[in-house]
């Protein structure tokens, strides 16, 4: 007996609901049971790329596209009115745009709550696939991703997504975005990957938005953010000009990575893209992080400590410093963070630093290393507590036993010339307790 055409019409629709529509449609030729449940299955997977035979040149057919048109076609007349949950509808070919507005509007005006869009109807032309404007009309829609380059700029002034909680923007064309934000009161979470700016001023503004991540390679000239809620931020991309408004009083986790862009670069590469002093060039424009608590700095040989001091200082709440490898690039601009050169004002940035716990990443005994230790333990004057994560991986470098024990001994050196309480901790980076223990009181 064929126990899983046993099991009531729910469970197989909820079953047959992970599987793309084409393999879920291919079970009606199973039995007279199984005919009919296409039409009662909650999610949509239409993939063309699925659909369409993958040999080389078939695709691009006109009677396999129009076969594939016509498949959409009945799976949707199939079902009629019949509630939706997910709809991700992915076209690589050259479909009907009137059709394809057809069907989105189909899945809407069944309540869909999460809506995936991935459309390119001609690669080999710039005009891009132009989202109707009934296509963003909505009082279900929950989750919208949109990607490959679809045109949403013309209809910002017509959207009404009143429930939508998670937009995604890769590829896409946009125009007049913080109308668009506007029209979307409980956006809590934004994504917006390779966007294809239409105005030079970004503006992101939502009293609602807890979540957002930029990875854009696109050269702002001026960006915004009005997020009073925001929580978690992730940036990858190019330095804007200027910040004319930050609003993040609530900011809680922030990652940021910055390219920057020379003159006459023109595509992404290695010798014009990016620049390990990128932050030093653009200290002025630096925003004040009231509410940073926490901070991470992975540092290296090739990369300068000029941005370093002024990092510090716009962090006036910081109470953890995390530096993976102390070891950096020592020029006549190096800031004031460090022991590299003799200055009047050396340490003078981290005398005003409220860090109260500093955790060295990578640390290989060298003897630079250890003056840069000494030269924070001079001038962190909150220091509390200090973690040293050991590099054991370097042969060439004094084994962990010695490092452990050079440490401890300045440590104590340092010790009767200071009142401060540190509590100092030793360990191999890879290792799960803690092999060398001290507190210097």
């Amino acid at each position: 007996m064929d126990g899983v055409s046993s099991l009531p019409n729910e469970l197989l629709c909820h079953i047959l609901s992970f599987l793309t529509t084409k393999e879920a449609a291919l079970t009606s030729i199973l039995s007279k049971r199984w005919r009919n449940l296409i039409a009662f299955v909650p999610n949509l997977y239409i993939d063309d790329t699925v659909f369409l035979h993958p040999e080389e040149g078939k695709r691009d057919r006109p009677e396999i596209i129009q076969s594939f048109m016509d498949f959409v076609d009945r799976i949707l007349a199939l079902q009629g009115n019949y509630p939706i949950k997910k709809c991700s509808l992915k076209c690589l070919t050259e479909v009907d745009s009137v059709r394809v507005d057809a069907w989105i509007s189909n899945v809407l005006a069944r309540g869909v709550t999460d809506l995936d869009l991935l459309i390119i109807l001609d690669c080999e032309s710039d005009d891009n696939y132009r989202l109707s404007p009934k296509c963003l009309q909505s009082s279900t829609l929950v989750s919208l991703k949109i990607d490959g380059g679809i045109d949403i700029g013309w209809v910002a002034g017509t959207v009404f997504l009143p429930m939508l909680k998670t937009l995604s923007l890769d590829s896409a064309r946009v125009d007049n975005f913080d109308i668009l934000l506007l029209a979307l009161p409980a956006l809590e979470e934004l994504a917006l990957v390779d966007v294809i700016w239409k105005d030079e001023d970004v503006i992101v503004s939502s009293p609602s938005l807890k979540t957002l991540t930029i990875y854009d390679i696109y050269c702002f000239s001026n960006l915004s953010f009005d997020t009073p809620s925001l929580v978690y931020f992730k940036y990858y991309g190019c330095v804007p000009q200027d910040y004319p408004l930050v609003n993040m009083k609530n900011l809680f986790d922030a990652r940021i990575i910055f390219m920057l862009q020379l003159p006459g670069a023109r595509e992404p590469d290695d010798d014009h893209w990016f620049d390990q002093n990128v932050l030093s060039l653009y200290c002025e424009s630096m925003p004040v992080f009231k509410n940073l608590k926490s901070l991470a700095i992975k540092s290296g040989k090739e990369r300068g400590w000029q941005a370093i001091p002024v990092l510090l200082r716009n962090c006036p709440h910081l109470e953890t410093l995390v530096i993976e490898g102390v070891l950096h690039n020592v020029t006549d601009k190096c800031g004031d963070a460090c022991d590299c050169i003799s200055r009047e004002d050396k340490g003078r940035s981290l005398t005003s630093c409220p860090v109260k716990m500093l955790e060295i990443r990578g640390f290989r005994g060298t003897m630079k290393e250890m003056t840069m230790m000494k030269h924070f333990l001079d001038y962190f004057l909150c220091l509390k507590a200090m973690n040293i994560y050991v590099e054991e991986n370097d042969p060439t470098e004094l084994r962990f036993p010695e490092v452990s024990k050079c440490i401890m001994q300045m440590m104590e050196e340092y010790n009767k010339l200071s009142s401060c309480n540190v509590e100092l901790l030793v360990t191999d980076y890879f290792s799960e307790k803690w092999t060398a223990k001290g507190r210097i009181l």
